[in-house]
């Protein structure tokens, strides 16, 4: 019994021996350091304050007036009324308004014919053709609704007047002007703000990303340096593989644990995201990830010649990995075969258990699926990164 509690305490020493110089090659580097620890928070900060307006407002418009009516001018002053565009010019012609477009004074231009006046109120359909910029979707959409809702409101408005005028009671003129009314509800995001829709995928992709960078410079920097054999153990015996890549995992897992919560407790709330989660299903899928994260990041490490080679191979795939999550791109536009090359990746499974347990306000039974890929993709990659590491102690040995 004393004896295998000596051999227990004398693997537990060892353990926590490799987690320390796990962790001292990381932070004892200022490049790792920097990468490890400082560029989560900047990338989250400075991403956060890019978004944090949510909503696009105040895009400059242009409207040719040719009615230069009583109507055509309440037509104007209510597309400046709204709240994400307003009338910064009135072109004379289409060839002025065409020039203000293409220098980008303006992303949008109202045509209001010269007859809008007379067809309006002689019970004709006014036509007013509507340019806009759809070269930038954000743009396009904010002023696209708001130039569609003023024309449907006032052609409501005008119907019912018309009604009126002919004798129509007030409430069967209502109903003819706007037989069906639409009432629209916005589920999980209510201020359709683009923060709260792409940075719950952002900052599980930064986790991921600075976790493949920083471990694979510390993968490079042993190769290149042969440290990979300070691993084996003092007494010259067999190196337990497992317990090694665990006691690496570990160190990561800890150096990354205050990121995390710092990430989705206080970060969150600082900018405001949609917390509709439940805490304990969301602190366990969130550890789940890290899990996956860390033994996809150490598997990768071991492939590394040089210090460099992290920097050159995945600094690029960021913005790939975060297409193929199918957050910023519909998954059903993608081909199928590049999609499930986008499932191979931890990230991709955890921004969509995620976004739906946090934001969406899901339960654990509910991202089973996803829950199940990262608890497989932790055995699958901790297995490739102990093949990898026997590899490098075995030709270092």
């Amino acid at each position: 019994m004393k004896q295998t509690e000596n051999r227990l305490r004398k693997a537990l020493h060892r353990f926590a021996d490799l987690v320390r110089h796990e962790l001292r090659s990381a932070l004892k580097d200022e490049g790792t350091l920097l990468v490890l620890v400082a560029a989560p928070l900047i990338y989250a900060t400075l991403y956060s304050i890019a978004y944090g307006a949510e909503v696009l407002r105040n895009v400059p418009i242009g409207v040719i007036d040719e009615s230069r009516t009583a109507a055509s001018r309440a037509l104007v002053a209510e597309f400046d009324a709204g709240p994400n565009c307003y009338v910064a010019c009135e072109p004379t012609d289409m060839a002025e308004a065409r020039a203000l477009f293409f220098d980008r004074r303006i992303y949008g231009i109202a045509y209001i014919p010269a007859d809008y006046e007379e067809r309006l109120l002689g019970g004709h359909q006014a036509v007013v053709p509507l340019y806009l910029d759809a070269s930038y979707f954000l743009v396009y959409r904010q002023v696209f609704q708001e130039l569609a809702a003023t024309l449907l409101t006032t052609g409501t408005v005008v119907g019912l007047q018309r009604l009126l005028a002919e004798g129509a009671e007030l409430p069967v003129a209502e109903a003819a002007a706007r037989p069906v009314v639409y009432v629209g509800t916005s589920l999980f995001n209510p201020s359709l703000g683009y923060a709260s829709f792409v940075m719950p995928a952002v900052l599980l992709l930064i986790l991921q990303q600075t976790l493949l960078v920083g471990v694979g410079m510390v993968g490079g920097t042993w190769r290149e340096r042969r440290r990979y054999r300070l691993l084996l153990p003092a007494d010259g015996g067999r190196p337990n593989i497992a317990g090694i890549t665990a006691a690496r995992g570990t160190a990561y897992l800890l150096l990354y644990l205050p990121t995390t919560l710092y990430l989705f407790a206080v970060h969150y709330r600082l900018f405001h995201l949609p917390m509709n989660g439940a805490t304990g299903p969301v602190v366990l899928f969130l550890g789940l990830y890290l899990a996956a994260a860390v033994a996809f990041a150490l598997a990768l490490s071991t492939l590394f010649r040089t210090r460099e080679a992290p920097l050159v191979w995945l600094l690029w795939c960021s913005i790939p990995l975060l297409m193929l999550s199918g957050i910023s791109f519909p998954r059903e536009s993608m081909p199928a075969w590049l999609y499930g090359l986008g499932r191979l990746v931890p990230s991709s499974h955890a921004i969509d258990g995620f976004v739906r347990l946090q934001t969406m306000g899901a339960s654990l039974g509910e991202v089973a699926e996803e829950t199940a890929w990262l608890a497989a993709m932790t055995l699958v990659y901790g297995g490739a990164a102990m093949c990898g590491l026997r590899r490098r102690i075995d030709r270092e040995g």
